[in-house]
């Protein structure tokens, strides 16, 4: 194959895949269909409502009796159908007075953040070159959180704080890194070589989080 005939294919191919994403307005997910690598099916558009695009809970604080003394509550894909295919999802952050998120990341989802209550509270990532941007946030400020960064927050307030959250993703991951390293049967001696943390700490971190081994 010649390279013109390739590259005329090549921009056939796109922007097909450009109509395809703008073929339908929307797709509405079907928790009742089988949910394939690409995310949900589509609900049938004459079942569809209004109700499917709007989401109840994130006005509900959320459950912060942990050791973090911190809760999230979702608008993901997986609960509000309609974000489905559209690449972008919402949630609410309860942070109680001197509670933390702790130190986490989410792949392929960068996150924005908008304080809506408390005042104080610290915020940051980490670069891959390992600078730490941090910022004490108030009541209104908002802060953004590149995509696969540790990023983190501490309220050292003295109210509650409500963070919103908004993400590029319809279905972010998160992996919290206290619980990846202590809440699993992981072994204390992989641990403590892999860190250089003593043994003695790691197992009273597994014992308090959960983790055996």
């Amino acid at each position: 194959m010649g390279f013109p005939i390739f590259f005329f294919l090549l921009f056939c191919l796109i922007l097909s895949c450009s109509y395809a994403e703008h073929v339908q307005d929307f797709c509405v997910a079907d928790y009742a269909a089988p949910q394939g690598p690409a995310g949900y099916a589509c609900k049938d558009p004459a079942k569809v409502s209004v109700d499917d695009f709007v989401h109840s809970g994130l006005g509900v604080p959320s459950n912060t009796s942990n050791v973090f003394k911190f809760g999230f509550t979702a608008a993901f894909a997986s609960n509000f159908a309609a974000l489905n295919g559209l690449g972008v999802s919402v949630g609410r952050s309860d942070i109680e007075v001197g509670g933390v998120v702790p130190i986490h990341s989410h792949s392929g989802a960068t996150e924005v953040v908008v304080i809506g209550e408390g005042s104080s509270i610290i915020g940051g990532f980490i670069a891959s070159n390992n600078k730490v941007y941090q910022k004490i946030l108030n009541k209104g400020d908002t802060m953004v959180l590149p995509q696969g960064l540790y990023h983190f927050f501490v309220n050292q307030g003295k109210t509650p704080a409500v963070i919103f959250v908004a993400f590029s993703s319809e279905s972010p991951t998160v992996q919290l890194l206290d619980t990846a390293l202590f809440q699993n049967d992981l072994s204390t001696d992989i641990i403590a070589r892999t860190t250089l943390l003593d043994p003695p700490q790691i197992q009273k971190l597994k014992r308090r989080l959960g983790g055996t081994n």
